[in-house]
């Protein structure tokens, strides 16, 4: 085989508005955020696959003679991901982040990826999504492979090309949950109480729909306080509306008070439930509330997937590179190696 080394990367990802409804055929606005996730691949003559991980500790090898038999054909699908949760010794239900990586490694690499074309990237990411998240909605995997904004309805992803760029606050509360039980949740709740629920859901989808409107307008002929004032209003409804669908944690609720005291306005992003917040952050405003656990400042409309030389990278990253892998986004592409 011959040693090579490539470099790629996906961005980060927030969802403006629209989670959980998004999975029930509401409007979503995700965007990509420039803190990326680097993954070198590094081709050997050991007759080996290796994945390595070091920031969940996760090391595994397997011969390529070992993995052929497992494969009978080409489509991946189901039944491949039933025969790696047996090779890989991954229980049903399963939520470690190591057995995760290992299970979503091996389902992409022996899909038999042998192209670049974004749309074939994104469709094995949503593929790893399924396998961690159970019933996943298709905007984390299409952000991260596309870029940008993205307004996702119903399957059909469109980017917006005329928005403003935005700086958020990204906040990592460090509280671990599982996006398939807050799922599962919420869809519990909307079947128990239909009449409380579905309003809800529309009323996110009017957000969605109000802020898309708002950026547009603000690409157009330039940002004012009052649109400002709009999206801040925005996100403490969303807010509301989340914790009505049972997503919220006291961790999320302390960053918007915290962050409200300083004049800022904050939402949780993704499933909830502890996990991360965003908090929108005006021109100028270089504020960063203290006594929050990690923070991260950002901007949105980042690039999506893309290839880099080892000469366009620093020392440091390099050194570095293989520390922050993401399962659906960076590994989609470790098919290469």
């Amino acid at each position: 085989m011959h040693v090579g080394e490539r470099f790629v990367s996906a961005p980060g990802k927030a969802i403006l508005h629209g989670e959980h409804a998004v999975v029930h055929g509401k409007v979503a606005l995700a965007v990509s955020l420039n803190l990326r996730t680097y993954l070198r691949l590094q081709g050997t003559a050991s007759g080996q696959i290796c994945i390595h991980l070091p920031n969940i500790d996760t090391f595994r090898a397997w011969d390529v003679a070992a993995l052929q038999p497992l494969v009978s054909d080409r489509k991946g699908g189901t039944s491949l991901v039933e025969r790696l949760r047996a090779f890989a010794g991954v229980a049903e239900g399963s939520t470690d982040s190591g057995n995760m990586a290992v299970l979503a490694f091996l389902y992409l690499y022996l899909s038999g990826f042998a192209g670049e074309e974004l749309t074939l990237i994104n469709k094995w990411a949503f593929q790893g999504e399924k396998i961690i998240h159970g019933n996943p909605s298709g905007v984390d995997n299409a952000v991260a492979t596309w870029g940008g904004i993205l307004r996702y309805h119903a399957g059909k992803i469109t980017p917006l090309s005329r928005v403003p760029l935005l700086r958020i606050l990204l906040t990592n509360t460090k509280v671990p949950r599982s996006t398939k039980l807050l799922v599962s949740g919420v869809k519990d709740k909307i079947n128990k109480f239909p009449s409380i629920m579905v309003p809800v859901l529309e009323s996110v989808d009017a957000v969605s729909r109000t802020c898309e409107l708002t950026l547009r307008e603000m690409a157009t002929a330039g940002a004012s306080a009052q649109q400002y004032d709009t999206l801040e209003e925005l996100m403490d409804i969303n807010q509301h509306h989340l914790s009505v669908m049972g997503v919220g944690h006291p961790a999320l609720d302390t960053l918007c008070r915290l962050t409200l005291a300083h004049g800022l306005h904050s939402k949780l992003t993704g499933a909830g439930g502890g996990g991360c917040g965003i908090t929108l952050l005006r021109p100028g405003n270089t504020t960063h509330p203290h006594h929050t656990p990690v923070l991260h400042t950002s901007s949105v409309r980042s690039a999506g997937i893309s290839e880099h030389t080892s000469l366009s990278l620093n020392a440091a990253l390099c050194d570095d590179i293989s520390i922050s892998l993401s399962l659906s986004l960076s590994l989609s592409l470790s098919t290469q190696c």
